[in-house]
């Protein structure tokens, strides 16, 4: 059975899916699965598809001390007890700057354009490019696939895609790209069969996580998107600020000293839900803490939540639907609750019952635009891009290199 492994690496986890090559080119997921802990407390769960569970182990921290070993004792798991050699594997990466606006094959020379952007997506870029490194030393035939956050965004208008800055800065990089793109993407793919009637029109997608967006969908293709050049603009999220006037960072440098590392650390750790509430950047434990800053980070982050959907209804000029996703957007049926609450003005009316069995649709009956709850699926994404590269490869006959 051919099969096809997904990877999402971060700083101290990695997240795999391994995706079964079916007939006509089509996928099914067999196995989920994590190694969390990296550094510190290293453990290694893996489940099927069902949830039946496959793996609960865990590690001395010294052999799982960074993203490869992480690589390492996950292929081995999958190599020696379940015999899976995938023919190739997809990686998520967050910023493909200027130069890709889709999914590509990796090689050294890929690696080395997208280290260059590691400064716009230092939470995720280095350790995105961990395992790609890593397979590419120890499986230099193995296809590898890049598909990349900002690549769904491509499609924006000029307007939407420049700051009013020196035409030459942009053509140097400096642009509004866009992130979360393959949620939007997955979304934009799945709306037609939940909602036909809606699929081609004006949709506002709302991924709300600990990393969170918004974008305007026109026609299935992204018109505008709530973050920018690098993943900190927008709205509000676990840890970043969202927007944030570019004055307070020179007041960070001029009057409080700190350098520009110390800015970068400042605004992607300790800023956003964790930084407003001084409680948790967690939106489950704000939500049950009697915190009055727990509160006011809750009211910041749908405030800012719904001043951007007014945002986006602007950029469409009208509203046909919108979505909820990613895992605040899929659980939260109190901040779903307050936040349809807020846009009552574009017509929202809300369904509780149906909010509160996170049902597709929880719009009411009566509300002008039909609100939904898509769980996103950035893997699946990841897993058809990766398919969809190796059957355009211009040598069937050559075999890929399988895991082994």
């Amino acid at each position: 059975m051919d099969t096809i492994l997904v990877v999402n690496a971060g700083s101290s986890s990695v997240k795999f899916q391994i995706f079964s090559v079916e007939g006509e080119g089509k996928l099914r997921r067999q196995i989920k699965g994590q190694i969390d802990g990296i550094g510190s407390r290293p453990r290694l769960r893996a489940s099927r598809a069902d949830s039946e569970p496959l793996a609960d182990r865990v590690y001395p921290i010294e052999s799982v001390s960074d993203v490869p070993a992480a690589m390492r004792i996950a292929g081995e798991w999958l190599r020696n007890e379940l015999r899976i050699s995938p023919i190739a594997v997809g990686h998520r990466v967050v910023h493909g700057g200027p130069d890709y606006d889709r999914p590509v094959l990796i090689n050294h020379g890929v690696v080395a354009q997208l280290e260059r952007f590691i400064t716009l997506a230092p939470l995720h870029q280095p350790h995105n490019l961990a395992p790609i490194r890593s397979l590419l030393a120890n499986f230099p035939a193995l296809p590898q696939v890049a598909c990349f956050d900002t690549a769904f965004h491509r499609t924006h208008d000029a307007v939407a895609d420049h700051y009013a800055i020196p035409h030459q800065l942009y053509a140097k990089g400096v642009r509004r790209y866009g992130f979360h793109g393959l949620s939007y993407e997955y979304v934009a793919q799945i709306l037609p069969q939940v909602a036909p009637e809606v699929a081609k029109g004006r949709v506002i997608v709302a991924h709300l996580g600990s990393g969170a967006s918004m974008c305007a969908l026109r026609g299935g293709r992204s018109a505008e998107s709530t973050m920018g050049f690098t993943a900190l603009d927008g709205l509000p999220m676990g840890t970043r600020p969202g927007q944030l006037d570019p004055g307070v960072v020179l007041y960070l440098i001029s009057e409080m000293g700190m350098s520009a590392s110390d800015v970068q650390n400042f605004l992607y750790r300790d800023c956003g839900l964790k930084g407003l509430s001084g409680v948790s950047n967690d939106m489950r434990e704000l939500e049950t803490s009697e915190d009055p800053k727990a509160k006011l980070a809750i009211d910041y982050f749908v405030y800012r939540v719904c001043l951007n959907a007014g945002m986006l209804a602007a950029a469409l000029q009208g509203v046909d639907a919108f979505v909820f996703t990613a895992g605040i957007g899929e659980n939260s049926m109190r901040i779903r609750a307050r936040i349809v609450d807020q846009l009552g003005w574009l017509g929202f009316t809300l369904d509780p019952t149906g909010n509160s069995r996170h049902a597709r649709l929880i719009s009411g009956s009566d509300s002008r635009i039909p609100v939904y709850v898509i769980p996103t699926d950035e893997e699946l994404m990841i897993a058809q891009h990766t398919l969809s590269l190796l059957l355009e490869r211009p040598s069937p006959s050559a075999r890929h290199e399988r895991v082994s």
